[in-house]
């Protein structure tokens, strides 16, 4: 008999979880991935995207996320709301939910919390957190992701992959099955650390990824990109493969990455006491990709150069010289 009953508040908390609608902003390869996930495990979820591509607003729809019509509209109808911009959006955004939310104070029964979970320093989270005090009706949660998007997995923890969702602040997050449908795992009571360690993590991956960039296209500058391969083959294969894989991955989201490159600098400056300069450096490699390139046209999904890491190479060659060739 007591195991029943002290097993009956959670299942009755987890009914009353799925009638939540969780908002996400914004619907790109993360946001659809999340939200697949959640309308999997019985989640309504939300979006706003009438800012968006038709392509960004066909992805949503036909994954099953609703469309609504405006900010307000997404704000007003969320119990949560997921944040998951560029990392140059992410106080543009807060500021958007914060003008909506201060407006509808009255009539807003229970509080909405929101989860910052995009790629910035802990100080920009301060500042979103400044931003959300006045308004005593948002919660704000600071958090991170570390990994890919989530994908269908049959034989993995309720039938997917997903990333790990580290969360930081006064207060948790009280939809216990939510957060452990996301892979939620709360840190510490204060704002900051999450981003910070998402920040720490991210500059041992993608920092790696541009070096790895640089290498393999001055290689093939010099002409010695076969040899270069070869003796990462025999001297250092697990890094070979960690790269190649990064470098194929890499060009829809070097976009992204330029300001999120920029957010470690700063995070290693204030809060580690190194100069930024060298997150610096790696963000100008991404902006390269972005901008002087071909690669830089390349969406989820609708992918069409640098499916090979010898074709990233060649773009990039190719972007970098007409790049060249125009200052001369």
């Amino acid at each position: 008999m007591e195991s029943r009953a002290s097993t009956k508040p959670h299942q009755l908390a987890t009914m009353a979880e799925r009638e939540l609608v969780i908002g996400i902003l914004s619907i790109g390869d993360m946001g659809v991935g999340i939200g697949k996930l959640l309308i999997s495990q019985g989640y309504k979820v939300a979006t706003f995207a009438e800012d968006r591509s038709e392509h960004t607003r066909e992805r949503a729809k036909s994954s099953g996320i609703e469309l609504l019509s405006s900010i307000a509209a997404l704000v007003s109808e969320s119990a949560c709301i997921l944040s998951i911009v560029p990392p140059r959006d992410a106080l543009t955004t807060a500021q958007r939910v914060a003008d909506v939310t201060s407006s509808e104070a009255s009539t807003r029964e229970n509080p909405l919390y929101y989860l910052d979970l995009n790629a910035i320093a802990p100080s920009h989270a301060s500042q979103i957190e400044s931003l959300f005090a006045p308004t005593p009706n948002i919660i704000f949660i600071d958090g991170g992701i570390i990994g890919g998007p989530p994908r269908l997995k049959p034989d993995a923890p309720i039938g997917w992959t997903r990333p790990s969702i580290v969360v930081s602040g006064p207060t948790k997050l009280p939809y216990i099955d939510l957060a452990q449908t996301l892979n939620i795992d709360h840190i510490t009571d204060t704002i900051g650390p999450a981003s910070g360690l998402k920040m720490c993590f991210a500059s041992t991956t993608k920092g790696f990824i541009a070096i790895a960039i640089q290498s393999l296209v001055t290689a093939e500058a010099m002409g010695v990109y076969p040899q270069l391969r070869g003796y990462l083959e025999k001297h250092n294969k697990e890094a070979l493969a960690i790269a190649d894989r990064g470098v194929v991955s890499m060009p829809p989201k070097a976009y992204r990455w330029v300001n999120e490159m920029q957010q470690i600098g700063r995070t290693m400056e204030e809060e580690g006491g190194f100069s930024s300069g060298l997150f610096d450096g790696v963000a100008e490699v991404y902006r390269v990709v972005a901008e002087d390139t071909a690669l830089g046209l390349e969406q989820p999904g609708r992918r069409q150069r640098g499916l090979t890491v010898d074709d990233v190479v060649t773009v990039m060659r190719e972007g970098m010289k007409a790049t060249k060739q125009k200052l001369d």
